[in-house]
């Protein structure tokens, strides 16, 4: 790593101790050794294992369950279905005001998603738990599904999460997260050329080397300590104490290595039911996915189409854009409200542009409930801006870099959402890429700075 001291010398501090300086990973000598104690490696005596039935159907009325057989099989030592949980529907944004409830723990009526938990059944073995789930009896009455996102949307489409009462998240702005800034009609008249292009993306798993569980132990006087490999180890308490309508106080969550997440073991999702299963049985529990169950069940990135219409002029200068994005949020909204509203601030890009206009929809569809992975929400959206930044370039004939030099927001300068840009650096990267890309680029573009605009 190199250190660029030359830039901002005249507003930085120089009394760097980290940045800069190698330092090895507190947790590499763990790893190399085998050191490293994950949570599956927790053994207890008289442990039980839990294994899902889950829904063949992507949409569907549950008409009856029978869990009579599955209850006699041997080993089995407790079946839960949806009136066991205290709280059965909940959503794990509610910690921060982002509602409504929509997700249920166990399939209460309907399931919306192919692979939706409907029963759990608690077994000596995991053999024994697997063989039980296979007999669990569920009458279903399969519904129309809709998986595209614009269909969705349309009048008369399949309805898909009653909790919402509508195929998209309703938020205070409206249908969509909107963004509006300066007058973008009147950009669009003014610009010499108008280039709109679509963009899409379809989900993404994140495939990690360890599969999402825990197990969890209870340590009497109604207190448990679950071993998770959550990365959200305090929304995960919290919103297992509002599932198990239980306080926080009784629930010890011990975290540690995570064995590859990557945003997706964040969704509050094995450890409410591990725990209700350990509450109701008084023997440790242990729920983990197989690798099946990751690939299908865990929360992928998002589905997501991007339509962006620019106006630009002829020395290069971006005088609008237009921007309609859709997240595919699957059945539940889990974290994809947030995500939407993340690309809704991040479509401008980093780039000064005086007439914005950003429409960002969530919709909800019968597929696989998505979430985060690094950087949802802008991910993609950063994908299909630089590419139609190149588009720009190329539609009147400039150096794709240069443009970029062109547009790029430098402090003081107003972002579409009213916030001003403050400590940028952008031009000073784009420098420094230049140079090392061996990209040459004219010498007034070398000369400029981020927080010198008349450079």
């Amino acid at each position: 790593m190199e250190l660029r001291k030359d830039y901002f010398a005249d507003i930085r501090k120089d009394g760097l101790h980290e940045i800069g300086q190698p330092r090895p990973r507190l947790d590499s000598p763990g790893h190399v050794t085998g050191k490293t104690a994950y949570f599956a490696d927790r053994n207890f005596p008289g442990m039980l294992h839990l294994k899902m039935v889950r829904s063949p159907h992507h949409h569907a009325r549950i008409r009856s369950i029978d869990t009579s057989e599955a209850e006699r099989h041997p080993g089995v030592v407790r079946v839960l279905t949806a009136k066991d949980v205290p709280h059965n529907v909940y959503t794990i944004l509610i910690l921060i005001q982002i509602g409504p409830e929509d997700e249920t723990v166990l399939a209460d009526g309907k399931v919306r998603w192919k692979g939706e938990a409907v029963v759990a059944v608690l077994a000596e073995t995991e053999r024994a738990a697997q063989e039980a789930a296979a007999k669990v009896k569920v009458d279903y009455e399969v519904l129309p599904a809709v998986f595209d996102m614009e269909e969705a949307l349309k009048p008369g489409a399949p309805l898909v999460n009653e909790y919402h009462g509508q195929n998209y998240y309703l938020y205070d702005s409206g249908e969509c997260r909107k963004v509006r800034f300066g007058d973008v009609e009147a950009g669009f008249a003014q610009a010499d050329h108008i280039l709109e292009q679509s963009y899409q993306s379809s989900p993404i798993e994140h495939a990690p080397t360890e599969t999402t569980g825990c197990v969890v132990a209870p340590e009497g006087n109604d207190r448990f300590t679950c071993y998770t490999n959550t990365q959200a180890m305090f929304f995960t308490l919290d919103n297992t104490s509002i599932i198990l309508q239980m306080p926080g106080s009784k629930l010890h969550f011990v975290g540690g290595t995570v064995g590859g997440g990557f945003g997706g073991k964040v969704d509050v999702i094995v450890e409410p039911i591990a725990i209700l299963g350990a509450k109701l049985t008084g023997r440790p529990v242990c729920f983990i996915y197989s690798r099946e169950e990751e690939m299908q069940i865990s929360s992928p990135r998002a589905a997501e189409k991007v339509v962006i219409k620019d106006g630009v002029m002829k020395d290069g200068r971006i005088v609008a854009r237009k921007v309609t994005g859709y997240t595919d949020a699957g059945a539940y909204s889990r974290h994809s409200p947030y995500g939407a509203q993340k690309g809704a601030a991040h479509y401008p890009g980093p780039y000064t542009i005086p007439n914005v206009w950003i429409d960002t929809y969530c919709v909800y569809t019968n597929r696989t409930p998505s979430s985060a992975m690094r950087g949802f929400g802008v991910t993609i959206g950063d994908f299909a801006l630089e590419v139609q930044m190149d588009k720009l370039a190329r539609l009147i004939g400039m150096d794709p870099l240069e443009f970029r030099f062109i547009n790029a927001y430098r402090d003081g300068d107003m972002k579409a959402h009213r916030q001003p840009t403050e400590g940028a650096a952008l031009i000073e990267c784009m420098q420094e890429a230049s140079r090392a890309a061996n990209w040459p680029v004219a010498e007034k573009y070398m000369a400029m700075s981020s927080y010198r605009k008349g450079a």
